[in-house]
C-alpha cells in the first residue's frame, strides 16, 4: 500500500480583521462586588489597580454569574437601582 501526501496551500489571514484594542479588561458585578479579569475590546472610560498591582480598564456590571438567580440557585431579583421604588413612586402620583 503507497501512501501520497499532497501539499495543500493554505490561505493567509486577513490583514486588520481582528481589533486593535484587544486588551486585558476588568469585570466588576456591582451588586456583590466580584471582579474578574479577561481579554476584551470594549471600550470604557474608567480604570482600576488589579490584584497584580496593574491598572486595567475597568467594567461595571449590574449582574454577573455570581448574582444571576439562574446560576446562584436563588429566584431572588437583583435591586441594584431601586427599580421597584422607583416604578411604585412613578404610578402612585396617580
Amino acid at each position: 500500500m503507497r501512501l501520497s501526501f499532497e501539499r495543500k496551500e493554505y490561505k493567509k489571514m486577513k490583514k486588520d480583521l481582528h481589533p486593535s484594542n484587544y486588551r486585558l479588561v476588568v469585570f466588576k458585578d456591582m451588586s456583590n462586588d466580584y471582579s474578574f479579569i479577561t481579554k476584551s475590546c470594549i471600550d470604557t472610560r474608567e480604570s482600576t489597580t488589579w490584584e497584580d498591582g496593574n491598572e486595567y480598564p475597568l467594567v461595571k456590571l449590574e449582574i454577573s454569574h455570581t448574582s444571576h438567580p439562574f446560576y446562584t440557585g436563588k429566584m431572588k431579583l437583583v435591586d441594584t437601582a431601586g427599580r421597584i421604588d422607583k416604578f411604585r413612586s412613578r404610578y402612585n402620583k396617580k
